[in-house]
């Protein structure tokens, strides 16, 4: 592991800004999770921390669908902020209300639903704006610094709220995340970059002009790097949804804990995500950054399986275990994406791929509050377990033989081809 890659790419203003804001931001996210997630079971007990998972991951798809093309078309710095500010305000909703003492279930359910419609903007914003300040042989520590960065808030974001709850109550930890939204905001725009709306490359084909979805679904359906990530990570994702849902149920039902326990879990998890996120930020990209994406997955799902037996030590085990294994893969892949797409689609790109990942969370939060209704906690860690390992098996067999050329685009792969088939001269060129 080389240091000096995250001293050098630290050294540049901007990105230590944009780093900055999100530690911060999610900082107060980590915390407001375990917050939410503990007022929904003393309200609704398990049947509504269901729906709370899916309610924080399902409008990801409808917000996805509005904010891709605005990454493409405005200032991406103004999208940052007005986002920050606006959800900042709605984040502060839940402690007024308990305050005024009409503190309500379905409160928690509007204010999961509005951050999950508008999360997206610094989902895919975030990697959208990372050619834009640091060089590309930087991208993937750049990328690294940013998982450590959810890595590094969520470690210490479940201590704090559970602390905050032991002491002030859950409501009051909103007020944390509610000021990160606002300090995001002003990190944001202090941030000498343009962040502008993109402009297309010279050399961009009118496909890339285009606007709407189209030119974009056809640019990651034709690049069989860019489809096997966002279906793989995909089905990956719907076990993350389950343990969204398992973790807090695992706490109250399973072991008839506190909220301290549950801040231990998640601070665990995220621990792991932190050690393979820096780890895997600092590495050097290789020729075969899919198989290394392939083999990391399949042991990451693999370890899901020592969260069968109920003893707290095993399923912290296989916690920090699949944190460090999955974390990588997510700054492996970001690398992947940030060099095959252009500047001009980046928004929409990222914000297509990001969300079919992150609409497939509901649909394990959904699984894991019906299964877990049952208390069929060992056929859901089996199913998710089998869910997560498959798709790394796959990309294994279909790379492990293929070497992966950074900034080499699906434009330039079928140019290349056609160039070398004079049969093939007349083809439409792909969509990049």
């Amino acid at each position: 592991m080389d240091v000096k890659a995250y001293l050098s790419i630290l050294r540049i203003g901007d990105y230590r800004l944009l780093w900055s804001a999100l530690v911060l931001n999610l900082l107060g996210d980590g915390a407001t999770y375990a917050a939410l997630a503990w007022i929904t079971l003393e309200k609704a007990g398990a049947a509504g921390l269901g729906v709370l998972g899916v309610c924080l991951t399902l409008p990801v798809i409808a917000g996805g669908a509005i904010v891709g093309p605005l990454l493409d078309r405005f200032s991406r710095r103004k999208l940052f902020i007005y986002d920050s500010i606006f959800r900042g305000a709605v984040v502060a909703l839940i402690p007024v209300l308990a305050v005024a003492g009409v503190l309500e279930a379905w409160h928690l359910y509007v204010v999961a639903l509005v951050y999950g419609l508008l999360k997206i903007i610094p989902l895919a914003g975030t990697p959208a704006v990372l050619p834009e300040l640091v060089p590309a042989d930087k991208l993937q520590a750049a990328s690294g610094l940013e998982a450590t960065a959810m890595g590094a808030a969520n470690v210490l974001g479940p201590p704090i709220g559970a602390g905050l709850i032991a002491l002030f109550g859950a409501p009051n930890v909103l007020v944390l995340d509610a000021a990160t939204y606002l300090l995001f905001a002003f990190l944001i725009s202090r941030i000498k970059a343009p962040l502008a709306r993109p402009e297309p490359s010279g050399e961009a084909g009118s496909q890339q002009r285009k606007p709407g979805w189209t030119p974009v679904f056809l640019l990651i359906v034709r690049d069989r790097f860019l489809l096997v990530l966002t279906l793989s990570f995909g089905a990956f994702n719907v076990s993350a949804g389950a343990l969204v849902v398992a973790i807090p149920w695992l706490t109250k039902f399973e072991f008839g804990s506190g909220p301290g326990v549950l801040g231990l879990m998640l601070a665990v998890m995220a621990a792991g995500e932190l050690i393979g996120s820096l780890v895997s930020g600092a590495v050097e990209t290789s020729e075969r950054q899919m198989l290394r994406i392939g083999v990391l997955q399949l042991l990451s799902g693999a370890v899901l399986f020592l969260l069968i037996p109920t003893a707290l030590p095993w399923i912290l085990l296989g916690l920090a275990l699949n944190g460090i294994l999955s974390a990588p893969m997510t700054v492996l892949g970001g690398v992947v994406r940030m060099t095959r797409v252009p500047n001009e689609m980046r928004g929409r790109a990222m914000t297509l791929m990001r969300t079919v990942m992150a609409g497939a969370l509901p649909a394990g939060s959904a699984l894991g509050g019906v299964l877990l209704s049952g208390s069929h906690y060992t056929g859901l860690i089996f199913v998710v377990a089998a869910l997560a390992t498959a798709p790394g098996v796959l990309t294994v067999v279909l790379f492990r033989n293929t070497p992966f050329r950074l900034e080499v685009t699906a434009a330039d792969d079928q140019r290349a081809q056609r160039d070398s088939d004079p049969d093939d001269a007349g083809t439409v060129p792909a969509a990049s």
